[in-house]
């Protein structure tokens, strides 16, 4: 008896080309085949996305004392797609003191996600 066959499709974000991906798995979600990249980042990617699909977060918190009333900062490291909504949630009451420095930790691995929370502009104190 043949295995069943399932085809997941992905579009890659791993160069500008944009390459429409093809992921061919078998029984539990076994990948057998990938197909439709051009670049060996695409091939990287669309396994990725299969297996365990991760995204790079943005947003602002809170600052207190700043020239403005939010910093904009971003994770060190992808997280697991499925949690982003939980970190930007636990995030959303976060303030953070001024003068902070691009680059500086703002939050240290919050939800063990593996990431910490870095900003992503100079802002002194307002």
């Amino acid at each position: 008896m043949t295995p069943s066959i399932s085809t997941a499709n992905y579009l890659c974000i791993g160069c500008p080309l944009g390459c429409r991906l093809e992921v061919d798995t078998a029984e539990e979600d076994r990948i057998v085949e990938i197909r439709g990249f051009s670049c060996k980042r695409g091939k990287e990617y669309a396994a990725q996305e299969h297996i365990d699909p991760r995204r790079n977060v943005a947003l602002t918190v809170g600052l207190r004392g700043g020239a403005l009333p939010r910093l904009p900062v971003k994770t060190s490291a992808a997280v697991p797609k499925a949690r982003v909504l939980a970190l930007c949630a636990a995030l959303r009451d976060l303030v953070i003191d001024a003068p902070v420095r691009v680059g500086q930790v703002v939050a240290v691995n919050p939800l063990g996600l593996g990431a910490d929370i870095v900003a992503t502009r100079e802002m002194g104190v307002g």
